[in-house]
C-alpha cells in the first residue's frame, strides 16, 4: 500500500517549480519553519492555502521573494529603512511590513493596505525563488493555530490528508536551523514596530536603522499577533525556574496526569531550533501537561517566550490550569 509520502515529499526543484506554476501548493523549507507556498499572483492557488490550513481569509500572508531586487511591484514604496534592512538582513529571518503594491492582491494581504515581504535564507528555497522569478505567498505549513513544522515529516503529519499528490508537494530541505518564525517589523509607522519577535531582535534592528524601535501597538495586522497560537494538544505550563517547574510536575503527577518538564535554558539557540519538535514530542508521548522553564528575555529568548506564552494561552482557554 502506498505511504502518504508517495507523490508528496521531494527534493527535486523541478517538481516544486512545476507544481507552483500550475497552481499547486508546495511546502517549502526555510531557516525559520516550513511554509505552505503558492504563487502569490494566482488567486485560486492562494485560496487553497487558507482551505488547507483552515486559516481565516482576513489573516494576511507573507510574500517570499529572492531578495531586495525582487520586490518591485510588491510594495508601492521602498523606504530607506527597508533598503538598509534588506541589504543587511536578507536573505534571513526578517519580514518587513511595507505599503502594498499592485502585485499584492487582497487574497494575500487580507484586504489590508500593507504587505509582508521576506527573503528566506534556506539555500534550496532561495534557489527555488530565483528560478521561479515571482513571489510565493507562504504561512507556516500546519493547520491554523497549531504547532509550526520544522521538518518535512512534520508537514506530512499535519497536512497529508489535505494535499494532493501530483498537484502539490513537500520540498524536503532538512530540519529548520532557526526554528521559530521570522521577526516582523512594521516600517509603515514611525518609529518602526516589531510585530513578532524572532531571531533578529529589536535591539539589532534599532542598531541597524540607528533609530528607536517600538513594541507592537494597534490592531492585529501580521502573522503571529494573536493572543493564542502555536498550540499543541497538551497543556503548556510556564515556569520561571526549574524548582517551580518541578513542583508543578509533581503536583500534576499526584493528580494522576501524565506530565513532564522541559528545560533548555542552557542553550537558547538549541531551544529555538527544537521548540516545535519538543511540543510535538509531548503530544506524541500523550502528555497532559508539559511544564517549560522560560529562557531569559534576551536575544532569541524573547521569541521563544512569545511562542510559549501563546501556546500556553491556547491550552489555558481549553482547560483551566491550577495555580503553580
Amino acid at each position: 500500500m502506498p505511504s502518504p509520502a508517495d507523490g508528496l515529499i521531494t527534493t527535486d526543484l523541478d517538481v516544486a517549480l512545476d507544481r507552483l506554476r500550475h497552481g499547486g501548493l508546495v511546502a517549502i523549507p526555510t531557516e525559520t519553519v516550513y511554509g505552505l507556498a503558492a504563487d502569490a499572483e494566482q488567486p485560486d492557488a492562494v485560496g487553497r492555502i487558507f482551505e488547507v490550513k483552515g486559516r481565516p481569509r482576513d489573516h494576511p500572508l507573507i510574500v517570499h521573494v529572492a531578495g531586495l531586487d525582487a520586490i518591485d511591484g510588491w510594495t508601492s514604496s521602498v523606504p530607506e529603512a527597508a533598503r538598509t534592512l534588506g541589504r543587511t538582513c536578507w536573505p534571513g529571518p526578517l519580514t518587513m511590513l511595507l505599503p502594498r503594491g499592485e502585485r499584492a492582491t487582497d487574497a494575500v494581504t487580507g484586504g489590508r493596505p500593507t504587505v509582508g515581504l521576506r527573503a528566506p535564507a534556506h539555500p534550496l528555497t532561495h534557489e527555488l525563488l530565483e528560478r521561479f522569478g515571482g513571489g510565493l505567498a507562504a504561512p507556516s505549513a500546519n493547520r491554523f493555530g497549531k504547532v509550526s513544522p520544522t521538518s518535512a515529516e512534520h508537514v506530512l503529519h499535519d497536512l497529508a490528508e489535505f494535499l494532493v499528490p501530483g498537484r502539490d508537494a513537500i520540498l524536503d530541505g532538512g530540519p529548520s536551523l532557526v526554528g521559530v518564525e521570522s521577526t516582523i517589523v512594521d516600517l509603515t509607522v514611525d518609529p518602526p514596530q516589531v510585530l513578532r519577535a524572532g531571531a533578529i531582535d529589536a535591539d539589532e534592528i534599532g542598531r541597524l536603522l540607528a533609530t528607536a524601535v517600538a513594541e507592537a501597538t494597534g490592531p492585529s495586522r501580521a502573522s503571529g499577533m494573536l493572543e493564542a497560537h502555536y498550540e499543541p494538544d497538551c497543556l503548556v505550563v510556564l515556569a520561571d525556574s526549574v524548582e517551580a517547574a518541578e513542583r508543578r510536575v509533581d503536583a500534576a503527577r499526584a493528580d494522576g496526569l501524565a506530565a513532564d518538564l522541559l528545560d533548555r535554558t542552557d542553550d537558547v539557540v538549541l531551544a529555538a531550533q527544537l521548540l516545535y519538535a519538543d511540543l510535538r514530542e509531548a503530544d506524541r508521548r500523550g502528555l497532559a501537561e508539559l511544564v517549560v522553564v522560560l529562557p531569559p528575555a534576551t536575544g532569541i529568548g524573547v521569541a521563544i517566550r512569545d511562542r510559549l506564552t501563546k501556546a500556553a494561552a491556547g491550552g489555558a482557554r481549553r482547560r483551566p490550569s491550577r495555580d503553580g
